[in-house]
């Protein structure tokens, strides 16, 4: 009798999915093109549409690529933590169920990390690209870190980015027991934006990164019901603001602002801290300001140096701008911002 020989997947891609009936399958379709080189884990978040009757048909079709999990509704971040656990692969890549991966990146990343198993060589992170594919929208906003070192490993002194750059979901693969057994990351559930904890926290134990310059991701954007929406942005901002404050208390508990991840860090951070700020602001009603007065002041309480860094540097100092005039200011930036980097 013979025996099937067991091949460890180079890379595991969790897909979130919650009423996604509508998309999921060109998501998931540009995904099973990898083939036996991938493991596919659909998590069915408690959709009340199609989605799980979608999914269980995929596994029946490719059973040796796709894993299923159907759960309560526990959110994008209780998905991920539940596709974690049962996640076998080398490398962990999230796909949200809107969005989808060029299949030449994906192939390019798969050989990639096919060459570095064959030379024993285990990476931390692999940073790849992504695009802004806009509702109605005739070009594409490629995201690409042309200031990273190319074709070479490298550590957070080599790091550097433009103003506004951020390394987002979208663009980070994982080694998977850097994020279940050291960083034993898990997620806040049934909240919004817990991407930014995703990416943030396993930061810690990352050391050796790689920048592959190959175009991997499609972030599907300009749904009205999309939680990057502004108005949706609003409307959620408690789930924003939970977000923004634990990762102001991660920084302030466990990271060193004088070494180059610390210096990463903190820009991160300004970048977040400046969103959950300007759309704040954009919410006009006294509120919304209040809101935003108590999140600095948190962000005081928990690491003054920190406060006053991000309050004197680019953003921080926009939106921070004093009275009404200063406001239509960062107002102002902020559609500047939008036109440029195609967000939103």
């Amino acid at each position: 009798m013979t025996r099937t020989k067991f091949v460890e997947k180079l890379l595991s891609i969790i897909v979130p999915a919650y009423n996604s009936e509508a998309y999921l399958e060109r998501c998931v379709n540009s995904l099973i093109v990898a083939g036996n080189r991938v493991e596919i884990i659909l998590v069915d978040d408690g959709s009340l549409d199609r989605t799980p009757e979608i999914i269980d048909e995929y596994h029946e079709r490719f059973p040796e690529i796709v894993k299923v999990i159907h759960e309560e509704n526990s959110g994008h971040g209780g998905a991920i933590n539940n596709g974690l656990k049962i996640a076998t692969g080398k490398y962990i890549k999230v796909c949200d169920s809107d969005d989808w991966l060029d299949f030449a990146g994906l192939k390019r990343l798969l050989d990639f990390i096919e060459v570095q198993n064959e030379n024993d060589t285990e990476l931390d992170m692999i940073l790849t690209n992504y695009l802004y594919d806009k509702v109605n929208s005739r070009h594409n906003k490629l995201i690409h870190f042309p200031a990273l070192p190319k074709n070479k490993i490298f550590g957070w002194k080599q790091v550097k980015l433009v103003l506004g750059q951020y390394f987002m979901m979208h663009s980070v693969t994982y080694r998977r027991t850097l994020l279940v057994d050291e960083a034993k990351l898990q997620l806040p559930t049934n909240v919004s934006y817990d991407d930014n904890i995703y990416v943030f926290e396993p930061l810690i134990y990352v050391k050796k990164m790689y920048y592959l310059d190959v175009n991997l991701y499609h972030y599907f954007i300009g749904r009205d019901d999309q939680s990057v929406n502004e108005d949706v942005m609003l409307r959620k901002i408690d789930q924003q603001l939970m977000i923004n404050k634990r990762m102001i208390k991660f920084y302030a508990d466990n990271i060193d602002p004088k070494t180059a991840l610390g210096k990463y860090m903190c820009f991160y951070l300004e970048i977040i801290t400046a969103i959950s700020s300007i759309i704040l602001i954009r919410g006009k009603k006294e509120q919304y300001l209040d809101l935003k007065r108590n999140l600095w002041q948190y962000l005081k309480r928990k690491d003054e140096p920190l406060y006053h860094k991000l309050k004197h540097r680019p953003l921080g100092m926009t939106v921070n701008l004093p009275g009404h005039s200063g406001r239509i200011v960062a107002s102002g930036f902020y559609r500047l911002a939008k036109a440029i980097y195609g967000f939103n």
